[in-house]
Order: structure tokens, then sequence, then C-alpha cells
């Protein structure tokens, strides 16, 4: 075949699916109502990972590393990352090794949330005076979001990949049931490993919109939480700083709304994910023009942007709307 023809074919098939924009959006819809979309999320957890983990590094340096436990956190975000991009060539990468890594980052975030609780009690006047302490000591909610990641590098690890087909997920079902009698499960009450099993088939064929929904309020409310002390600190100085913290509830309550109601996750939730990630975007640019303006501008880039407004930090929040968007394409669990 000549080179021609070879560009000639690559130009209608790009031609071809872009225009088609909603048979492509059909596609996904479909891929991930039926939990088909194992790669694509073990990436988006991988992703989400690494910025949340640059976000650490970076605080817990303004901290000089006072405790070898803050190397924890940095050390999981890049285990997570590489575990998600792993993952996202499927097989047992997936299923074991994210798995794995996803439930240890999870403990981690835990641990980080408790030793910032301590921070914060530690400061002058504890809680006797949360407001400033919370503002001024470690960001209490910043652990939890970090979770969150983790937790969908953990549900992805249920997930089938976006090829498999009907025989393949009968195989594999035929396969875990013939392994039950030597996992853990064997041994657990039977009212406890129905749920288990039950709760697992849900996660595979993509009706768990309930669990999605409770994690994007939450990811919701800690970024706006975080957003709310950050933007505080300099007084709301532009009107733009509101924008998260209308958002953050808004998006919070919609997902919670969709866990039983259909209409409000196709039509509302959607919309209200991608006012999160505009305003993600924006935020994004103003971060991005906060760390430019500093004295130095460019010249000292990495001092700028360890000082300087959180870059990551917009983005995260966005995440939250790309959680949002997966909630509204999930089924409802299976009774």
């Amino acid at each position: 075949m000549s080179g021609s023809a070879i560009h000639s074919s690559d130009f209608q098939l790009a031609k071809t699916i872009l225009s088609h924009p909603s048979q492509d959006l059909r596609i996904v819809q479909e891929q991930v109502s039926t939990g088909r979309f194992q790669r694509s999320l073990s990436l988006i957890s991988g992703v989400a990972s690494l910025m949340s983990g640059l976000e650490v590094s970076y605080e817990h340096y303004k901290g000089s590393y006072g405790q070898r436990i803050m190397y924890t956190p940095v050390i999981m975000s890049g285990t997570l990352f590489l575990a998600g991009v792993w993952g996202a060539f499927g097989g047992s990468a997936a299923r074991k090794t994210l798995r794995t890594v996803s439930a240890l980052t999870l403990a981690d975030c835990f641990t980080g949330f408790i030793f910032h609780i301590r921070g914060i009690q530690r400061k002058p006047g504890g809680w006797r005076i949360p407001i400033v302490n919370i503002v001024m000591g470690p960001p209490i909610f910043a652990p939890l979001l970090f979770g969150t990641s983790a937790y969908l590098g953990f549900i992805a690890s249920f997930l089938q990949p976006e090829e498999s087909s009907f025989v393949d997920d009968f195989t594999f079902d035929v396969k875990r049931i013939a392994n039950r009698r030597n996992s853990i499960l064997h041994w657990l009450p039977q009212k406890i490993r129905e749920e288990i099993i039950t709760e697992e088939s849900n996660i595979r064929h993509g009706r768990f919109r309930h669990q999605m929904a409770i994690i994007t309020a939450l990811s919701a409310m800690f970024s706006g939480f975080e957003a709310w002390y950050s933007h505080y600190k300099n007084n709301f100085r532009y009107g733009v700083q509101w924008t998260p913290i209308v958002i953050a509830p808004l998006l919070a309550a919609t997902s919670l709304s969709a866990i039983k109601n259909d209409w409000v996750a196709k039509r509302l939730l959607p919309a209200v994910s991608i006012a999160a990630g505009a305003t993600a975007s924006i935020g994004f640019f103003y971060h991005a023009r906060g760390i430019a303006r500093r004295p130095g501008g460019k010249k000292h880039l990495i001092y700028n942007i360890l000082y300087g407004p959180p870059i990551f930090a917009p983005l995260l929040f966005g995440a939250a709307g790309l959680f949002g968007l997966l909630t509204s394409m999930l089924r409802r669990k299976r009774k």
C-alpha cells in the first residue's frame, strides 16, 4: 500500500470520528453503564493521584518534612500513579496490583487525616479557635481528597476491560465461583459473604451509582472547603473566587440526589459537573497567573509555585466534576 493511500485512509478515519461525536459519546456511555471501563478508570485514578501527590509534595516541603510519615503520601501517590498507568494496559495489573496499592493508599490517607487533625489541635488555642487554626494549620481534608483517587483505583480493579464481551464476563464469573472456596470469603458469615459478592457484581456491571455519587459529593465538599480557606486567606480578593464555594455544595447535593432520581442523574448532574469543570479551568488560569505575577515570575518558577497559589488545587476540583459525569452514566444497584 502506498504512503498516499495510508494518509488518505487515516484522514477518512479521523473525519469519520470527528463527524460522529454523538455516536462516540453513546459508546462511552454504554461502556460506563455496563462496567466496561477498567482501563480508563485506572488511568484516571493514576493521573488524579499524580496531581494530589504533587500538591502534597510541596505542601509538606513547606513543613520541611518535619516527620518521616510526611513522605508516605508522596511515595504512595507515585506508586498509585504507576499502578494506574500499568492497570490501563489491563490484565492482572489492574485486578491485583492496582487493588493492593489503592488499599494501602487509602489506609495512608486516613492516617494522614488523623495527623492533620492532631496538627490543628496542637496549634495555640487548639479547637477553641477552630476557624483560625483550620485556616492556618494543615489542610484538614487534603488527605481525604487524596483518598478519592485511591478509591477510584480500588473500584477500577473490579471492573471489566473496555474490550471484554459477554463470553469473557461469563468465563470470569465461572472462575470466580470455582476459586471462592479458597478465598477469605469462604470463611465469612453467609450474610456478609452474600452482601460482598452482590456488591462486587454490581460494581463489575456498572451498578454502583450510589457509591460514585457519595464519592463525588465528598470530593466536591472537600475541594470546596479547601478553596474556601485558601481564598479566605486573601479575603476573596476576586469575585471569581466565590465560584467553587457556590458550585461545590451544588454538585454535592445534585450527586446525592442522583442516587435514586434518574432524571437528576441524567439531566441535572451532567450540567452541574460541566460547570464544575469550567470553574476548575478558570481557577487553574487564575492560579497560574498568580504564580507568574509573583516577584521573579518565571525566573523563580519553582519557588513561586511552592509559595504561590496552589497550582493543582483547581484541577482537583475539576476531578470532582469528572466524577459527577461518571456518576451520571452509571446505573442504580441491583437489590
